[in-house]
């Protein structure tokens, strides 16, 4: 390769790699406006199957409502209250039920009897007991029970959240208690024919299936970094991926669906486990990620403890179950949300740059965790919002996170490997140190000896570096030397070896096994390459070589004596010294024998 090819391929890595920083806004752009696309296009398709029949939609305000401040009226009791026991549900509201029981009265309007009818308590995944009373044919009570308190394998009617199968020719309303601790609930009832519920479940598990075999994928992938760069960033990124689909699988209710169907106890405390680990995971990632440690041991030690507190606190929320307990594990998620963004901007304006990416990365979720916060706080009621902000902020999230961390190791594995290079190469020509070269010499001469494989050795003289230097100066002199040490490269093997051992001199050694006629045909390329134009120089300026070379173990015993590379050497750069005084002759060939150590 010439030297103008080599000059122009350099450009072109120049030029065809933009910074982490560009590559980072780029990719993070592209992904966002998928995710939006195919979340605009899901919406749409949902939409467009959500063609009400008459007498469907939400109904939560034409109930009327009241609160068993005892939690123990039967079905009996409550019918038997006056009238105006009961208020109107003129807007949607949270309740704090603690000990008590939230009945509510629903008069159906009338339904098309050739259509199946249901109620759904809907975004009440996390509901403790739900229990819709309605009489039979023959006046009896009918109860259809469902909540967290019951598995789900024993619902009425299992699924994502409570429903209940409506009579289209039932007389008289129907009755509906709803108990739930700590948490405030907020209850949405929708009605709903058998199609339209069975249309909403489809596009519901497949949007919350997609995202959870998307998340594995993407847990996968870390897992693969993880063992790839041997980066404990990329365990705790899995970790916290890991943590974010056990929330939203048992947050959504699609978890005590498929996975914990038969454990009322885990479906009923899940979310504010997983939730728990979540926080607790998101805060060890961002002290990993942005070196805290580097920069502050106070700090570290304090973001450690915040993460080990938020993993044990899910052990002592689970006995406890007050609504203390859930008001501590509210404060722990909103403060960690402000301490993980505080800490990326922190570390990013003390020089961390990819901890300013990081905090971009966190905001999707960030944007989308107040409205289950403040649901959780009774100030929102359950919505769509409510129980998709988060899910739908972490699938742009999680990716983003990944792409994030790939170019930040990608750019730090480079970084080790330039730092090992500059270990075992010259600075200014790029060429191998002399201490390796001699443990590759002393390699090749032990080969030589042992299986009678000749290598060989070429000491190569730059003669006219002090004219270069004199006529264009120091940096044409160095500039000189760097293209001498690409021209020597260029004509070897990749598995010889060139070093430059002195100011001037450089040693080629090219691996056996090898003819001496071979090792003289090389001799003659070298001079020819050193004479064509430099562009860097002028015209009148080529590189002149002198050199001489040697085929190792011609003459060589079969002993296993101890080699000495430190003689060969210094017998070749004698033998180059005394050529220096016939300038006309600039190849010689020896043939020594290997040297044996003394």
């Amino acid at each position: 390769m010439s030297d103008t090819n080599i000059h122009d391929a350099a450009m072109h890595r120049t030029t065809a790699h933009p910074n982490p920083t560009h590559r980072c806004a780029v990719f993070m752009t592209r992904v966002v406006a998928v995710v939006a696309l195919l979340l605009g296009l899901g919406l749409a398709l949902w939409s467009g199957h959500a063609r009400a029949t008459e007498g469907e939609g939400d109904v939560t305000l034409q109930t009327h409502f009241w609160v068993d401040e005892s939690g123990t009226k039967g079905i009996a009791d409550v019918v038997a209250l006056p009238p105006n026991s009961f208020q109107p549900m003129a807007t949607f509201r949270a309740f704090q039920l603690d000990g008590t029981a939230l009945w509510m009265r629903l008069e159906p309007p009338r339904l098309d009897a050739r259509q199946r009818w249901h109620l759904m308590l809907s975004a009440a995944a996390f509901t403790d007991e739900a229990s819709l009373y309605s009489r039979d044919p023959n006046g009896a009570w009918r109860e259809q029970r469902s909540g967290d308190h019951l598995p789900v394998s024993q619902w009425d009617h299992p699924g994502q959240t409570p429903v209940f199968a409506l009579d289209p020719q039932g007389a008289g309303p129907v009755w509906l208690r709803v108990v739930n601790a700590p948490a405030p609930t907020s209850p949405r009832l929708l009605l709903l024919t058998e199609n339209s519920l069975q249309d909403m479940r489809y596009w519901t598990f497949l949007m919350i299936g997609g995202y959870l075999g998307f998340g594995l994928l993407v847990f996968f992938l870390g897992w693969v970094h993880a063992r790839l760069y041997a980066d404990r960033v990329f365990i705790a990124y899995c970790c916290y991926v890991a943590c974010m689909l056990g929330f939203q699988a048992a947050f959504t209710g699609v978890g005590g669906l498929f996975f914990w169907r038969h454990s009322a106890w885990w479906n009923d405390v899940a979310p504010a486990v997983f939730m728990l680990w979540l926080t607790a995971s998101g805060i060890w990632f961002v002290r990993e990620v942005c070196a805290v440690s580097r920069y502050h041991r106070g700090v570290d030690r304090f973001v450690l403890g915040w993460s080990v507190f938020g993993l044990l606190y899910a052990v002592v929320y689970v006995a406890w179950m007050s609504p203390t307990a859930f008001l501590v594990l509210n404060v722990y998620g909103l403060l960690s949300v402000l301490l993980s963004f505080s800490l990326c901007i922190w570390t990013w304006r003390l020089g961390e740059t990819y901890a300013g990416w990081m905090a971009l990365g966190f905001l999707p979720v960030h944007l989308g965790y107040p409205f289950p916060a403040l649901r959780s706080a009774g100030i929102l009621p359950d919505s769509w919002a409510t129980q998709y902000a988060v899910l739908i902020g972490s699938a742009i999230e999680i990716p983003l996170l990944l792409y994030i961390l790939h170019r930040r190791a990608k750019d730090f594995n480079e970084n080790r490997a330039r730092l090992r290079a500059i270990d075992s190469t010259e600075p200014l020509t790029g060429l191998t140190i002399v201490p390796v070269l001699h443990l590759r010499l002393r390699d090749a001469l032990r080969r030589a000896r042992r299986y009678g494989h000749p290598c060989g050795l070429v000491l190569v003289e730059l003669t006219n570096h002090g004219e270069i230097v004199a006529r264009e100066g120091r940096e044409a002199g160095d500039r000189a030397l760097v293209v001498a040490a690409s021209r020597l490269s260029a004509v070897v093997r990749e598995v010889d070896t060139v070093s430059r051992i002195a100011d001037t001199r450089f040693a080629v050694l090219v691996e056996g096994p090898l003819r001496p006629e071979e090792l003289k045909l090389l001799a003659q390329h070298i001079v020819a390459k050193g004479l064509e134009r430099v562009p860097a120089l002028p015209a009148g300026l080529p590189l002149r070589f002198r050199l001489v070379s040697a085929t190792l173990s011609d003459t060589a015993d079969t002993t296993d004596e101890p080699v000495d590379e430190i003689l060969l050497l210094e017998r070749l750069n004698t033998s180059l010294d005394r050529m220096a005084a016939d300038p006309r002759r600039v190849v010689r060939h020896l043939s020594p024998s290997v040297p044996a150590r003394t």
